[in-house]
């Protein structure tokens, strides 16, 4: 996670569109006394029975875990509680072999989906991507990737963008390439929270993940005045205009971030003594940014996010 924290403070440094307030961080970060410790799993949404099915679900559910925005009704919460209640009904569903063969259709009826989804054929290619190399190489299990890791988070991420292409976040920016890795490092976010720090979840380095780069946590950080925008790209996020994926525009909102958070974690750990993980904070913001769904964010056609 060295590369995403390095070349995202370079973005930051560079950045035309987006700015990092420092003055900003500091006045969150003196309103804060503690990080306020949010369940994982604080609706209830997600599909648990601590063995290695969870992993099985959490992996299917992180390969599709990207753009809902296009549809105003789709959220989060549909993908997590639709992958649920079928992995409910049908302890099969996620086996590598039937990965491999859903269509778009069976896709929506498995989530009880009624019109086709944002990016479909995309969510359906990449169920295919996550079967065949589950199978080849995996014998079929999520499980299996976990625990080649050693309880390492960051050879979890290095294996998961290895292996499946469709988890790899990354970009070019000004000529440099920027690493962001959102999906795959909520896989491991996922499980340390799933199984609360122990047996799959158990990772000896999850302070080495970063934030997720995502659509919430850039529009919850400009509300608390931690990240300022140039005129030009506020007037095409609060027009709800869409920003290209890969542009200097929507790496800069991504990228700074993840940079802006770090910095926020570095100055809590200093006010409190105690190490403050990122994952704790991404879990903050992005369950204040659900509160308020009316918030303006960036809107990008991607497979990362």
């Amino acid at each position: 996670m060295d590369d995403v924290r390095a070349t995202s403070a370079w973005v930051a440094s560079h950045s035309s569109h987006v700015l990092v307030d420092s003055s900003g961080i500091e006045k969150v970060v003196d309103t804060i006394e503690s990080i306020p410790k949010v369940d994982w799993d604080f609706e209830g949404i997600h599909y648990f029975d601590n063995g290695p099915l969870t992993v099985q679900y959490l992996f299917v559910l992180d390969a599709l875990n990207f753009c809902f925005w296009p549809d105003k009704d789709l959220s989060y919460d549909h993908l997590a509680s639709g992958l649920k209640a079928a992995l409910q009904n049908d302890k099969s569903a996620f086996d590598a072999d039937r990965l491999q063969k859903y269509t778009g259709p069976q896709l929506r009826e498995l989530l009880k989906w009624p019109r086709p989804l944002p990016l479909e054929d995309e969510r359906v290619r990449l169920l295919h991507e996550v079967g065949f190399e589950l199978e080849r190489s995996f014998e079929g299990k999520a499980s299996n990737i976990v625990e080649s890791c050693g309880k390492s988070a960051v050879k979890l991420v290095t294996a998961i963008t290895r292996h499946f292409p469709g988890f790899r976040d990354h970009s070019l920016y000004k000529g440099h390439q920027v690493f962001l890795y959102k999906r795959a490092q909520i896989l491991a976010a996922d499980l340390w929270g799933a199984f609360r720090g122990k047996g799959y979840g158990e990772f000896n380095d999850i302070g080495s993940i970063t934030i997720m780069a995502d659509y919430i946590v850039p529009a919850v950080l400009r509300q608390l005045g931690v990240l300022k925008y140039s005129s030009t790209l506020a007037n095409i996020i609060d027009a709800n205009n869409e920003i290209g994926s890969g542009s200097e525009e929507e790496v800069e909102l991504r990228a700074c971030s993840i940079y802006a958070v770090e910095k926020m974690r570095e100055l809590i750990s200093q006010k409190s003594g105690k190490q403050v993980l990122s994952v704790e904070l991404d879990l903050w913001l992005w369950s204040f940014g659900i509160q308020f769904p009316s918030l303006p964010h960036h809107r990008t056609l991607s497979i990362y996010y």
